[in-house]
């Protein structure tokens, strides 16, 4: 691998002071608690400091002395994607700390995509226990990840779903009117897609995201034209009106809380606002059959 240029230049959008110096800590943190021993190298005369020296990582790395010891310092030198990739492989970090990595180092196109779909085993029978509630485990994507019976009785369709199609997105802009369980969707759309850009700033680069936005945008004029739009929103409680062939309309309002445990994982409850809208999601759960979508796309 050849080493990164030597001279240090500021980034067109550069991290700031105080990201660069939390880059440098990292770093060192990193390099402190692998020893010569854990990459195949003899342990050398008596160190004066804990794990690899800077030359070490270097070395390892396949990059220039004077650029890795310019990083640990926190100076504003480039950092490509492949440099970054050899340091990471050489300092052993996992994918939290290389997302971590690329962060500081202001790449967020090479932010490590998320692997939010390996849930806690107990979290399904938390969204069994929230029946009658209809609840579901999402990423950041808007994938659906897991559901309880509720969640499944009001929207079939997106858990019956291929997994590449198996998202909320997905089903809000895609499915025809006949089968949208969106009831409000010229109302709802814009800030579906508004909250999803909020989202994807965070994700952009990744082939997951991208592909997304692509196969929606030829999917759905409708997404295209607002994604064209560039609104953005931050994410909130909602007031959600749906729309069920066999019940009729279900008003509920969405509270999301994030699964610490899965980075990117956030479990959805849809609460009920109304008694009438409680009734019917129990209709739904008394007779599965009422449930089922009665023809398919």
């Amino acid at each position: 691998m050849t080493s990164a240029p030597a001279a240090p230049t500021a980034r067109r959008n550069g991290a700031g002071p105080r990201r660069r110096t939390e880059l440098a800590a990292f770093l060192r943190s990193r390099r402190e608690r692998i020893t010569p021993e854990d990459v195949g190298m003899p342990p050398g005369p008596r160190r004066r400091t804990p794990g690899l020296r800077r030359e070490e990582v270097a070395q390892l790395a396949g990059v220039g002395v004077t650029w890795y010891t310019w990083l640990e310092q926190g100076r504003p030198i480039n950092a490509s994607t492949q440099v970054l990739d050899a340091v990471a492989r050489t300092l052993r970090l996992d994918g939290a700390e290389r997302e971590h990595l690329y962060r500081l180092a202001d790449i967020p196109d090479a932010a490590v995509e998320e692997h939010a779909e390996t849930l806690p085993e107990d979290v399904q029978a938390i969204l069994d226990a929230l029946v009658p509630m209809p609840a579901a485990v999402a990423n950041a994507r808007s994938d659906i990840l897991a559901w309880n019976a509720a969640y499944a009785a009001i929207f079939p369709h997106v858990v019956r779903a291929r997994p590449c199609e198996r998202n909320t997105l997905w089903m809000v802009f895609t499915l025809p009117p006949c089968c949208n369980p969106v009831a409000n969707l010229e109302e709802a759309a814009p800030d579906h897609v508004a909250v999803f850009r909020h989202r994807y700033s965070r994700h952009l680069g990744e082939p997951g995201w991208k592909d997304l936005v692509r196969r929606l945008q030829a999917a759905s004029p409708m997404f295209a034209r607002l994604w064209a739009s560039h609104d953005v929103a931050l994410p909130g409680p909602t007031v959600k009106l749906f729309r069920h062939r066999a019940v009729g309309e279900i008003r509920t309002r969405t509270t999301s809380m994030d699964i610490t445990a899965s980075p990117n994982a956030r479990l959805v409850v849809y609460t009920p606002t109304d008694e009438e809208s409680r009734d019917r999601i129990g209709r739904l759960l008394a007779d599965p059959g009422i449930a089922e979508p009665d023809h398919r796309h």
